[in-house]
């Protein structure tokens, strides 16, 4: 299971989020999505932790906290729900 951690700063990088959820345990992935025109971040990512203790040690402690000028929105990661096509038409796969 992966942390979603959204309201980023578009100065962060991926050595940030391993600093600060190294606090918290072993980070074993971080992900920060970015814009496919600019290559610039999109405010947000996603970090894995080394146990599921550690993660919820990390959701407790940074939902809400603030870092680099922004209250950070940390909790579980949702699964990627699919996304329809705006072609129109019929999705019907045959």
């Amino acid at each position: 299971m992966s942390i979603y951690v959204g309201n980023l700063s578009y100065e962060v990088t991926q050595v940030d989020l391993e600093e600060v959820f190294g606090e918290y345990g072993t980070v074993k992935r971080v992900q920060i999505p970015s814009d496919r025109e600019t290559g610039k971040s999109r405010g947000f990512g996603f970090v894995e932790m080394g146990t599921e203790t550690e993660e919820t040690a990390a959701i407790e402690a940074l939902d809400g906290a603030e870092w680099m000028g922004r209250a950070l929105k940390v909790n579980k990661a949702r699964p990627r729900e699919n996304r329809k096509s705006s072609g129109g038409g019929s999705t019907r796969r045959y």
